[in-house]
């Protein structure tokens, strides 16, 4: 639905006209359900807070702003949602290119085994996050070792950070913490944690193949009592459900029905080798689903089966899994491959545009449990959000701006990107992570690595 004109069909307005920001004169994507644009529009923020969507004029004279965002001739949008992914995998970016799933995961692991530590997570970070704020990308879902230094640096950054401790009972783990004493280091970490608006509680199962149906259980069973996400890879390629079903008589999906463990609560990374009564299995629990179609195409895992998912009722956003896999935190990358890949089977509608952008926003912030609060610009929620500047060739002339963002958009469009209403690129400038040092930083630690 496009808006052209006085009064919205969006979105609050207030009567304290106080504002800490107004975005003002671009076209605004709400991304709500009815699809409302609003062509020279304005968000009003406050305490991180959007208080008001509608026409940039009616909003310049309801609010006096302490700053303001000229936004005209760009697209303002919902910031983008990585619902998979490994951050600080960056530090290994180009070390495991076309191989297989289990090749890949054999180098990795010993690498990582090797190479990291709290410090060392906290250095691949930081180059994700710029990487991810240039991108556009507000908030990713993180699996990842040494959380605890990456969410230190998320919050220097004052970018959303997703995650928390990670499971995964393997001979040698970096963190050097065997699985039994795990559970109770990730009791801890959740009962210590505050609640805060646009965030919960994480947890992270890293497969069927790496932890036994007892441990999974167990694990569940401590995500609910923090009601937290669970969060799993499951069936990524068909050696990963052929090893499954050797170990224990199911396939991944299967196993985790028949432990309970499937639910609104629980999103699985992948879900690429699926049977039909998977999917209804799925769809029937509330489970979601992150697509990462990259990472899928890159490693040869196939192309998972979102256009049947979504049909079904099942809730699927989009990420691009860690930049060894993927090379890239490029959501909008993986946005416009997904509204390309389905149609290789010849319907040109599988997933089209418009659901594409959702899957990468409101959709992804669903499959986290987080739709109240993230994915959308409407009143209440928080302010996350990017302009994307429309001033590019590539992007004229602009028919529809579904498409546009599907098919012709690119990171580098992106010219700010805001978190809780705060300014963390703000004409393509980051202004809360120094990025040449990070980068810096980065280098040297790569030249100082032995890795063979």
């Amino acid at each position: 639905m496009t808006v052209p004109s006085p009064r919205p069909a969006t979105i609050g307005a207030d009567a304290d006209a106080g504002a800490d920001l107004l975005i003002h004169g671009g076209d605004v994507l709400t991304v709500d359900e009815a699809g409302t644009v609003v062509h020279d529009g304005a968000v009003a923020v406050r305490d991180g807070e959007i208080v008001e969507v509608g026409p940039a004029g009616e909003l310049r004279a309801r609010y006096a702003a302490a700053d303001t965002l000229d936004a005209t001739g760009c697209l303002v949008l919902p910031g983008l949602v990585n619902a998979h992914t490994h951050l600080a995998m960056t530090l290994l970016r180009g070390r495991a290119d076309d191989v297989t799933l289990q090749g890949f995961l054999e180098r990795v692991l010993r690498w990582e085994s090797e190479l990291l530590s709290a410090d060392n997570v906290a250095t691949a970070i930081r180059v994700a996050i710029a990487e991810s704020v240039r991108a556009g990308v507000t908030s990713a879902l993180d699996m990842y070792w040494f959380h605890e230094a990456a969410e230190r640096v998320a919050r220097e950054a004052g970018w959303r950070l997703h995650t928390g401790p990670t499971f995964m009972d393997v001979p040698g783990p970096p963190d050097g913490m065997a699985y039994e004493d795990r559970m109770e280091w990730a009791r801890r970490d959740l009962a210590g944690r505050a609640r805060r608006p646009g965030m919960r509680p994480v947890l992270f199962a890293h497969s069927a193949y790496t932890l036994s149906p007892e441990q999974l259980t167990e694990i569940a069973d401590l995500a609910r009592e923090f009601d937290a996400l669970l969060h799993i890879h499951a069936a990524e390629n068909a050696t990963e459900v052929a090893t499954v079903e050797v170990l224990y008589g199911k396939r991944p999906v299967e196993l985790l029905d028949s432990l309970g463990l499937l639910g609104p609560d629980l999103l699985l990374a992948h879900a690429v080798d699926l049977t039909g009564s998977e999917i209804a299995a799925l769809a029937r629990t509330g489970t979601s689903v992150a697509h990462c179609p990259v990472s899928n195409l890159k490693l040869g895992c196939g192309i998972a089966p979102v256009p049947r998912m979504l049909s079904a009722g099942v809730t699927v956003g989009l990420g691009t899994d860690g930049a060894v896999s993927s090379n890239t935190l490029d959501v909008l990358r993986s946005l416009g491959l997904a509204a390309l890949v389905h149609k290789a089977g010849g319907d040109p509608t599988a997933v089209g545009a418009e659901q594409a952008v959702r899957m990468a926003t409101i959709e992804g912030a669903r499959a986290l449990g987080l739709d109240a609060q993230l994915g959308s610009l409407e009143a209440g929620k928080r302010a996350d959000l990017i302009v994307l500047d429309l001033s590019g060739a590539h992007l004229a002339p602009r028919h529809d701006l579904w498409s546009t963002l599907a098919y012709a958009a690119r990171a580098e469009d992106v010219r700010d990107t805001l978190v809780d209403g705060r300014l963390l690129m703000r004409d393509r400038t980051l202004t809360t992570l120094d990025e040449g040092a990070a980068l810096a930083e980065l280098a040297a630690l790569v030249s100082r690595s032995d890795l063979v």
